[in-house]
């Protein structure tokens, strides 16, 4: 009787344990919500690339997105670049091509929005560097005389460079009376014809250059005051003799180069003489 007992409390046992463990079972088995791992699976099988890290505005980048088959809504957007629009490139592929907004110089984010096929969001990111092109620099001013010094009446051939958008350049000196306009070859070269000014004095002057009414240059110009044009010498005009000056040559009775009064006594001694 007791053995039936014990045989009897070990199956009531059994049985009480297996019923347990069968309801822990069933919950570790049991599907999870159809949206609780979609997003995260999504978001880590999106890719987006640039086909370049960096340009200027108005240049073309080619945009590639990775995704599930089946994704839907795929958008790429940044405030660096117009108009993205996706096309299918294979199953799990799409491509499109954009420009390179007008945007001030900096770094800006790309980013990538869809659906997968679960209906979890899709989401990456990219980064675009836009510098504008940097400019030539602007060729530097200068200012250049065909010659250094002159005399009253020598003419200067002033030429200066500058930007090509320059309206105006002129050169001015006291050495040349004043203000010489300057013609444009419309390249950014001016040039002009100075003459030295007639009542010049010896000296250094300078030459001050202005392009588009700012003045940029100044160079030294020396002056010799007399003489003409052409590089010649002055020619010093010969001082008079004064009349206590001027000699009689022996043997003469009055050559024109004394005064008379100086000569009547030579004349007056030669008469005595003949007579």
């Amino acid at each position: 009787m007791r053995k039936a007992v014990t045989l009897a409390a070990i199956a009531l046992t059994s049985t009480l344990a297996l019923g347990a463990a069968a309801p822990a079972f069933a919950t570790d088995a049991s599907p999870s919500p159809s949206g609780s791992h979609g997003a995260s699976s999504s978001d880590s099988s999106a890719s987006l690339q640039l086909s370049v890290a960096s340009g200027k505005p108005g240049a073309e980048v080619k945009v590639t997105v990775k995704a599930p088959k089946g994704s839907t809504a795929l958008s790429v957007s940044s405030k660096a670049l117009e108009d993205v629009r996706l096309s299918p490139a294979g199953d799990d592929a799409w491509t499109g091509t954009a420009k390179i907004a007008k945007v001030a110089d900096g770094n800006y984010g790309v980013s990538l929005t869809g659906t997968a096929p679960d209906g979890g969001k899709l989401q990456a990111t990219a980064q675009l560097t836009v510098k504008a092109e940097t400019p030539p620099p602007a060729p530097t001013s200068s200012l250049k005389l065909s010659a250094d010094s002159g005399r009253p009446g020598d003419k200067v051939v002033a030429t200066v460079k500058t930007a090509a958008d320059v309206k105006n350049a002129y050169v001015a000196s006291d050495a040349f009376g004043g203000r010489v306009d300057l013609k444009s070859d419309g390249h950014g070269t001016w040039t002009g014809t100075a003459v030295v000014a007639k009542g010049v004095k010896t000296g250094y002057y300078g030459v001050h250059a202005f392009a588009g009414g700012k003045e940029f240059d100044t160079v030294k110009f020396s002056t010799e005051a007399g003489g003409g044009g052409g590089g010649k010498p002055d020619v010093k005009p010969v001082t008079p003799l004064k009349p206590s000056e001027h000699k009689t040559p022996k043997g003469s009775v009055n050559t024109g180069q004394a005064p008379a009064d100086t000569a009547a006594p030579a004349d007056a001694a030669e008469a005595t003489t003949h007579a």
